[in-house]
């Protein structure tokens, strides 16, 4: 090394210190203006003016664009999680700790690029999960009700599926070496984890005792024996949906006096004593485990779903940050890297039952797992992405003061029919009530019970999904490739471009043979990573 090499080095790592130092700062001073803001200091311009003018300085930090290659990748997907539901759930992440809610920052609020994603399906402008979770894993738009195949395949079809197949990113990721792993909160079998790694035109064919005679002698299989058969040795799987790996009545570890939770499968097949690895049950074995110790984990929770957040036993049922949690250092020991799908997916489900107070727990619950996940990798070497597969019909409005519970009425009556209105409503949904001819007045109920119903403006057993773009957060390797608005099918072909795995190879050699894109290591990267989480 030449002095004048030295002296550029020392220089860079000198004012890379400075860097951090003041970032430090900054990060300090807008959180603790961000996290608790006097109403007196709004009231003064130089109060904004100085709070974007910081915003400006660090926005300027990412012209040096992180173009390292991506040894880790992690999708984080809020099922339903339209921008409004990101609005509200990030008001009750800040009343949750004491404060007016709105100037709070989520975790994904901190990502340094967002854009948009275009939902709709193959065959349907207002989509469902099946279909989206086939275009932001597999790479391509499907039609509504099937995973993991193209749009050739029509929804039951059996005979559809054979040669339409498509595979996902974390195919890819566990053939170029990684180390893959899916989280959830609905069962491991439900349609967004499900497009991951099984080929099914049914997102209803949860085991073989929910598909029709025809499909299972033309040779088609249950979504969860694919599971197991389709990519062997996914090296973490951790959710719901116990019962559809066992026999038909075989009782279920935890409810075993209680038939809906027992057994599905008419086969006879026992999934998860040929699965032969690691089994855990509940949150005791999960959090007793050490991951220097295990390499593959199937984590089974509940028989069905989840529980919601508000109503999980904490002291048997794992959150979603604790999954998180273990499965990041699982998969962390691989050399190679890891790709993980994380699914917040009861936020959707809080929200086709119109009961909103639910379904924003679980984002503000989803949010907390992205900022563990966020401190167990580094931004240098990890394209972290947050999206929603589609949005639904609800919306919070009514002139509310600022402050005011998210859950709380509006300010004023209606002018039509004189009576009050929370400002969370739906545009369909079950919270639809008439009493003797009239909408209900909702001062007589309890509006901010963790199950109630909000009003919505035509009655439907359950609230649909919106047609809406929903965001998409991105921080990490090639993250500024997430600009604009893009179609949903977009997003792992960025991903797999990042890591250099998939069809997205011939960039990442020269012409001598070396990686065309950066290793994960350089003194700007470590720095912005390292000031990252001084904030």
């Amino acid at each position: 090394m030449t002095e004048a090499e030295a002296n550029v080095i020392l220089t860079t790592a000198l004012t890379g210190i400075l860097l951090v130092a003041v970032m430090a700062l900054l990060c300090y001073f807008t959180c603790r203006l961000a996290g608790s803001v006097p109403l007196e200091q709004e009231k003064d311009p130089k109060f904004w003016n100085t709070w974007a003018q910081r915003t400006l300085k660090n926005a300027l930090t990412l012209q040096e664009l992180n173009k390292n290659k991506a040894k880790n990748l992690i999708l984080f997907l809020g099922d339903g999680m339209g921008v409004p539901t990101v609005t509200a759930a990030r008001i009750l992440k800040g009343q949750l700790n004491g404060q007016s809610g709105e100037e709070t920052q989520l975790e994904m609020d901190k990502f340094p690029f967002v854009s948009l994603s275009k939902t709709y399906n193959t065959n349907a402008q207002v989509p469902d999960s099946a279909g989206t979770a086939t275009a932001y894993l597999c790479g391509v738009k499907a039609n509504e009700g099937t995973v993991g195949v193209s749009a050739a395949a029509v929804r039951s079809q059996c005979n559809t599926t054979q040669g339409n197949e498509v595979t996902s990113i974390l195919k890819w990721a566990k053939d170029a070496g990684k180390s893959v792993g899916i989280v959830t909160t609905t069962r491991v079998n439900h349609a967004t984890p499900s497009a991951a790694y099984a080929h099914c035109v049914d997102r209803d064919w949860y085991s073989d005792n929910e598909m029709p005679v025809e499909a299972l002698q033309a040779g088609c299989k249950d979504i969860a024996r694919q599971l197991f058969e389709n990519i062997p040795n996914i090296d973490v799987i951790m959710g719901g949906g116990r019962k559809y790996m066992f026999p038909k009545n075989m009782s279920d570890v935890e409810y075993p006096n209680i038939l809906k939770q027992s057994g599905t499968r008419k086969d006879g097949r026992n999934l998860v004593q040929e699965w032969k690895k690691h089994y855990v049950w509940n949150k005791t074995q999960l959090l007793s485990l050490n991951p220097n110790n295990v390499d593959y984990l199937l984590g089974l929770f509940e028989p069905g779903d989840m529980a919601y957040d508000l109503e999980r036993n904490t002291e048997s049922d794992p959150s979603l940050t604790e999954m998180v949690d273990v499965a990041i250092k699982i998969l962390k020991k691989n050399p190679s890297g890891f790709y993980l799908l994380v699914e917040g997916g009861r936020i959707d489900h809080g929200h086709h039952e119109g009961k909103a107070k639910q379904a924003l727990h679980e984002a503000v619950e989803m949010d907390r797992a992205i900022g563990r996940a966020g401190l167990l990798t580094s931004d240098h070497e990890t394209l972290t992405i947050v999206t929603a597969d589609h949005s639904h019909v609800f919306s919070f409005g009514g002139y509310t003061a600022r402050g005011n519970t998210i859950f709380g009425l509006a300010p004023m009556l209606s002018d039509v029919d004189q009576k009050p209105f929370t400002s969370i409503l739906y545009g369909n949904g079950p919270g639809y009530k008439v009493i003797n001819g009239a909408r209900e007045n909702v001062s007589a109920v309890k509006y901010e019970g963790n199950n109630y119903q909000a009003q919505a403006a035509v009655p439907l057993n359950a609230e649909t999904h919106g047609g809406e773009d929903v965001a998409v957060f991105a921080k990490g390797p090639l993250a500024h490739l997430l600009h604009g608005v893009h179609e949903q099918n977009y997003i792992p072909h960025v991903m797999a471009y990042a890591a250099c795995i998939g069809q997205n190879r011939e960039h990442c050699m020269s012409p001598s043979g070396s990686a065309g894109l950066r290793p994960a290591f350089s003194i700007v990267a470590v720095i912005l990573s390292a000031a990252g989480l001084l904030c």
